[in-house]
């Protein structure tokens, strides 16, 4: 199991890399939560590649995408759809609406209003949109890539905390090395090089990679590791609110997404230290004083890391 699922995955990675250099970790990082089937917020600076980075995944996975650029009068039937009336056959016609597709690529997601946060949290969590009682799926594989600007704050809505949770991962690309960014002002990588990106995969493909992913075999005593950290966090004196069960739930098809990357059957611990951050962080908020102290969700993840015992697994 997984050989061809592996082998594809990486013609992904491979493709993608054309359009997006220097950030392999990054692109693991997303390949690994498409096969988990969850959504990324990849929270970052403008200019650094975020959308070439969901255009490409989209090519190279010939998958349909739209983009939306998230703005104050974004309304729920941009993303959801609408109802039109149709004179010539006297009845409503669905129009869909942006969400309508395999990748959703979500650009600035909180210069939006509340509303509209809580017409995609449905889109997002159930894989479905409600249009005056009416609900429709929308087409599988179905992602979720979103981005945000940490740094300022004007005309910006703060996630709430269940949207937040949605996100399987959250991820901060980064400046490019000074290679990177060589050969980014030679004209090697940025838009341009979208065009040569090829699709190598279909729905069909991510679809029974997911499949084969969720069949890898875990150990009780992995079970146990993953709960015994995301408990920490919820009796942390430092952490105001802990991680959540659908946080578990992530951090297990994270871990074993990325073994299946590994072309493993199988799940080690290192497997689920690789992900706890980017899948666990998001999903704490630190209490008033640790924050003043500067501790970062960030860094108190890693500590649990090293504080919580790991099993010792026989391979």
């Amino acid at each position: 199991m997984g050989n061809n699922g592996r082998y594809m995955a990486g013609k992904i990675l491979e493709e993608v890399g054309k359009a997006v250099c220097g950030k392999e970790d990054s692109l693991e990082l997303i390949m690994n939560a498409i096969i988990a089937g969850g959504h990324v917020l990849i929270e970052d600076i403008p200019g650094v590649g975020k959308t070439t980075v969901a255009v490409a995944f989209a090519k190279a996975m010939r998958l349909d995408y739209n983009r939306v650029q998230f703005t104050p009068d974004i309304l729920p039937s941009d993303i959801m759809g609408f109802s039109m009336y149709d004179r010539e056959h006297s009845q409503f016609v669905y129009q869909p609406g942006a969400a309508m597709c395999n990748v959703f690529l979500a650009d600035e997601i909180n210069r939006t209003s509340s509303r509209t946060q809580a017409a995609l949290l449905e889109v997002m969590e159930e894989g479905t949109v409600t249009v005056d009682g009416n609900t429709r799926e929308v087409p599988k594989p179905f992602f979720v890539m979103a981005t945000e600007n940490p740094v300022g704050s004007a005309g910006t809505q703060i996630l709430p905390e269940s949207q937040l949770d949605r996100f399987m991962v959250c991820m901060s690309m980064g400046y490019p090395d000074a290679a990177s960014e060589i050969n980014i002002l030679k004209g090697n990588t940025g838009r341009n090089a979208i065009d040569m990106v090829e699709a190598v995969a279909n729905g069909d493909d991510i679809e029974l990679m997911q499949r084969e992913a969720s069949q890898i075999f875990v150990k009780d005593a992995l079970y146990q590791y993953m709960v015994r950290l995301c408990s920490a966090t919820r009796k942390h004196p430092k952490i105001e609110l802990g991680v959540s069960p659908r946080g578990s739930i992530a951090l297990c098809k994270m871990a074993k997404a990325r073994a299946y990357m590994r072309g493993r059957e199988y799940l080690i611990p290192e497997d689920v230290k690789s992900v706890a951050v980017p899948v666990l962080s998001h999903r704490i908020i630190m209490t008033g004083n640790a924050r003043m102290e500067g501790l970062t969700s960030e860094k108190l993840v890693k500590s649990l890391l090293v504080s919580v015992p790991a099993p010792s697994i026989n391979k």
